[in-house]
């Protein structure tokens, strides 16, 4: 590691950015180098850098360069780790680079024999402790889901033969994925603004353990892949076009490298990581973002017509159409209830030691998953970077829900608005939330520069 002057304010100067279309402010010391340690460690477990739309020189340094063992990385973050304090003044920014940096210490420590145990390793990774829930909180919303969709079978049963009734076929995706995000982004440009020359185009691909992947390449564009391994239904469609598009993954990527990395010269939000403290408020941000895409009293109006331009056979029936959006909005917060039981299922295998078989039957069980989504769930907690990823989804929407809920509602988007602009962490959100005299979810691992 090489000495560095304490952060100043930097000159114009730019660099050709990975691509070769487009120009990036040079980074300082500090960004450099975390880029530097966060492309090598990448080689070692690839997909870890989910983007990267920096300096392409940094890029072609790593690739053409000699590979650094993972105890060397380990110390590059313990040397950055120790700079932060003089090197970068802004207590936000300086935070922010500390919580990731321990969680790349970690992931590193690991690749070179200090393997930690799955929770502490979790811990490190998000500057957060996930909360296993009380199956009892499970065996509630099933109870009030029965209430709802009453009848003999197994409950289970009853939800996939409901869910089958608002399965779009393939053919009809593109149409109705343009029509959401033609309706999502003026929304969301109202609430929250949009970067100039932002934009996306969506794919439907097969073969992937997710329900949807947004790919951003940089220059405020992003790819949206949507997964057609599994029936889609209308109200998750709904789900995942917001939680990638607008408000979600595409606008947050977009604003941060319009206000980050452009305007501020924060060049270190130019590479985004998986299992780092960054995804907690990504992904809680992107599963919260559908409430201001369509506000749950809007959404039963956005499903009946979803219903009619998905061409299913419910939308020649306009009361029975209604009806069935109604339902399937009241059900919404109960069926994301039992989705909580991936944590503990997750928590289960990895933690516990529970068997494949074990666990696939627990999320059957308790989360009332049919065969089929349940094996594609575990087979996310049981890949080698999603078994810690998984927890991201449910503990970041707790806890950034939360956050948004100590305010009034005409306040919460200006609120949401700071998770698209600013390098907040879970800890200093829970911070905010101490503040309030609130009692966040989770339990909060600060990010500190020893062991």
């Amino acid at each position: 590691m090489t000495a560095r002057p304490m952060e100043a304010a930097s000159d114009a100067a730019t660099t050709l950015a990975v691509g070769g279309e487009r120009q990036v402010p040079i980074p300082d010391a500090i960004a450099r180098d975390y880029i530097l340690l966060g492309l090598r460690l990448d080689q070692h477990i690839p997909a870890l850098v989910d983007a990267y739309f920096g300096p392409a020189d940094l890029k072609a340094q790593v690739d053409m360069g000699q590979l650094y063992s993972p105890a060397r990385l380990a110390d590059e973050a313990d040397a950055l780790l120790a700079l932060l304090p003089t090197d970068v003044a802004d207590a936000q920014r300086r935070d922010w680079l500390a919580a990731q940096l321990v969680a790349l210490r970690a992931h590193a420590s690991g690749l070179a024999g200090g393997e930690l145990p799955y929770l502490d390793q979790v811990t490190q990774s998000f500057a957060w402790t996930p909360v296993r829930r009380d199956d009892a909180i499970f065996d509630a919303a099933a109870a009030e889901l029965d209430d709802l969709l009453p009848g003999r079978e197994p409950l289970a049963d009853r939800l996939a033969a409901w869910d089958a009734r608002f399965e779009i076929a393939v053919d009809r995706l593109p149409g109705v994925v343009d029509w959401l995000v033609d309706r999502f982004r003026p929304t969301a440009a109202n609430l929250f603004g949009l970067p100039n020359g932002e934009d996306l185009r969506v794919s439907l691909v097969t073969d992937k353990p997710w329900s949807g992947y947004n790919w951003y390449d940089g220059g405020l564009r992003s790819r949206v892949d949507i997964n057609t391994d599994l029936p889609i239904r209308a109200a998750d469609l709904v789900d995942t076009i917001a939680h990638e598009t607008y408000p979600g993954h595409h606008l947050e990527h977009a604003w941060k490298e319009a206000d980050l990395v452009d305007h501020q010269r924060r060049l270190e939000a130019s590479i985004v990581f998986l299992n780092t403290p960054e995804c907690l408020i990504s992904e809680g941000l992107a599963v919260l973002g559908v409430e201001f895409a369509a506000p749950p009293a809007h959404e039963a109006d956005l499903l009946v017509e979803l219903f009619e331009r998905a061409g299913l056979a419910i939308a020649a029936n306009p009361g029975a159409a209604r009806d069935a959006a109604e339902r399937t909005v009241a059900m919404t917060g109960l069926r994301r209830r039992l989705a909580e039981s991936r944590v503990n299922a997750a928590l289960i295998r990895h933690a516990d030691g529970a068997s494949h078989d074990e666990t696939l039957a627990y999320l059957q069980r308790v989360g009332r998953y049919p065969p089929r989504l349940a094996q594609k769930i575990l087979e996310f907690v049981e890949q080698p970077l999603s078994r810690t990823y998984i927890f991201v989804y449910h503990e970041g929407e707790a806890l950034l829900r939360r956050w948004l809920e100590v305010v009034p509602a005409e306040e919460r988007p200006a609120r949401f608005g700071r998770l698209l602009h600013e390098q907040l962490t879970p800890t200093a959100v829970a911070a905010e939330l101490g503040a309030a005299d609130t009692q966040p979810t989770g339990d909060v691992a600060a990010p500190s520069a020893g062991t």
